[in-house]
């Protein structure tokens, strides 16, 4: 589940919106769009023309925590046939959450930028966090209470 939420909140540019005025913006890691009520509502979305470096360096963190999450998952399944394989992949699973919560502190600096006008850890009262946030946030989630999970379930009993 982890994985299906941080790759549905990276597919989309719902990181934080507004309704501002005559329309919406929707504004992602790499990608910002604008809804206009004049045009019946049509979105255009365009590439940021300055992408900030706390948000590149989140989407390569959440990037590399859904491939670290989808090989636990299989290193997972191979302990069904090689046991020792699960140390290695207690380890990764580690490495996702540490990804993932790289993010989630990084994303937040990125507030500051000029079309959001607010501060680093402080978004203005007009704009609000979006649904991509919010799966990421999940993703997060999931990931940490799975690898507590996984740290007392393939812990050696003595």
């Amino acid at each position: 589940m982890a994985d299906v939420f941080a790759i549905a909140s990276l597919s989309m540019p719902n990181w934080i919106t507004t309704n501002i005025g005559e329309g919406s913006t929707k504004i992602g890691l790499l990608q910002t769009c604008f809804q206009y009520a004049y045009n019946n509502y049509t979105e255009e979305c365009f590439m940021q023309p300055i992408i900030r470096p706390e948000w590149v360096i989140s989407f390569i963190a959440i990037c590399g925590g859904i491939v670290l999450i989808t090989v636990t998952i299989g290193l997972l399944i191979a302990t069904y046939y090689q046991y020792k394989v699960v140390k290695v992949a207690r380890w990764l699973g580690f490495s996702a959450m540490v990804c993932f919560c790289l993010a989630a502190v990084l994303f937040p600096v990125g507030f500051d930028m000029d079309l959001i006008g607010g501060k680093a850890y402080q978004l203005p009262t007009s704009y609000t966090v979006g649904i991509s946030y919010i799966f990421f946030i999940l993703s997060l989630w999931i990931t940490v209470i799975s690898e507590l999970f996984a740290g007392k379930v393939c812990l050696p009993h003595f």
